[in-house]
């Protein structure tokens, strides 16, 4: 019987070169120009604008107020010893969620810095009266804080200068009893404590069992005055129900 001829080095290489060819050309058209479009294609969840837009490159901030006692309720609340189980002192209501930065539709997170985006303990530490999570203020500012132009000092300087300038409705500075609101009766309360906002600069959310009131959201300039806000803080998106349950403030830990 005849032994097949072995293959010399010359025509395993046109081999090779047809075979290549052939994938190349069979490959969809949307698969070659990936490489392309990818750097360039925005992620719709997340922004509508180029997802490599340069830190302090927004339209407005977002101030996000949470309601500590429905995080309390949650299970992630029940692992949270710092913020729902406080040995000294009153519990908390409001909380400052987070500062964002965000463009009329859709919003920048987690801009690359000059430096890397280290929060010092000073800085952690002087939060933890409106903010009192570790975890929380890191995240913050890895994720919003590096999109506002800002130093971590200067971003938190901000942010308490913002959430301080928002007066509490009395409903909502030591309740011990549940409340059932709508959206509305919130941002009414609100406006009605603070002039200078108005109803389309705030948004409330609420989600889980009951439809829980889990924050309100208010909307400025980057200057640091009350503006309109953009489709971020689309109410309907938010919050769509008209009974909201908002749970009481939670009696202080003990020694």
């Amino acid at each position: 019987m005849a032994q097949p001829k072995q293959m010399t080095v010359p025509g395993l290489v046109l081999l090779v070169l047809a075979l290549a060819v052939l994938y190349y050309f069979e490959q969809p058209q949307d698969e070659k120009a990936r490489d392309a479009t990818a750097p360039t294609r925005p992620n719709a969840e997340r922004v509508t604008r180029d997802a490599a837009s340069a830190s302090g490159a927004f339209d407005y901030y977002t101030l996000a107020l949470s309601w500590s006692p429905t995080h309390c309720e949650s299970e992630d609340g029940a692992r949270d010893a710092q913020q729902c189980a406080p040995r000294h002192g009153r519990p908390y209501g409001f909380i400052l969620h987070g500062l964002w930065p965000q463009y009329d539709d859709g919003f920048p997170e987690s801009c690359e810095t000059r430096e890397r985006p280290f929060v010092p303990d000073r800085v952690i530490s002087e939060m933890s009266d409106i903010m009192p999570s570790r975890g929380l203020v890191i995240h913050q500012y890895r994720k919003h804080g590096t999109c506002s132009g800002l130093a971590p000092e200067a971003y938190f300087d901000r942010s308490r200068q913002l959430f301080r300038s928002i007066t509490v409705p009395d409903r909502f500075r030591n309740p011990r009893e549940a409340q059932f609101l709508s959206p509305n009766d919130v941002i009414h309360a609100f406006a009605a404590a603070n002039p200078k906002l108005d109803r389309d600069m705030m948004a409330v959310v609420c989600a889980g069992p009951g439809n829980r009131f889990r924050e309100l959201r208010v909307c400025f300039s980057k200057a640091g005055e009350p503006i309109r806000c953009g489709r971020n803080e689309a109410q309907q998106r938010l919050c769509r129900t008209q009974r909201m349950h908002v749970p009481p403030l939670r009696a202080a830990g003990r020694d």
